[in-house]
């Protein structure tokens, strides 16, 4: 009884919302640790100190993603950013 008073349809988007910034907060976190060459979890990995491995950089910097958006257009509708940004106005002669 208690829990149908607290627990509403109208909260389930916002419960929805919080779980997807909580699930890619984890998520990055998660990469952050296993793949980022600057954070060293193990004692043997500390100890090594400041290391010039470009190419592990390079290849943290140039994930999959990147990769896939890199040639396309910076708009998420171009063609609606286009019907608007430039309507085709008759001309007055």
């Amino acid at each position: 009884m208690a829990a149908s008073r607290w627990i509403r349809p109208e909260v389930f988007p916002l419960f929805a919302s919080v779980g997807v910034a909580v699930g890619i907060c984890g998520m990055q976190l998660v990469r952050n640790i296993c793949t980022n060459p600057e954070v060293r979890v193990t004692k043997e990995n500390r100890a090594a100190g400041v290391l010039d491995n470009f190419a592990e950089g390079e290849r943290y910097k140039e994930h999959g993603l990147r990769k896939f958006v890199r040639n396309r257009s910076p708009q998420i509708m171009p063609s609606l950013n286009g019907f608007f940004s430039e309507p085709d106005l008759p001309s007055s002669n």
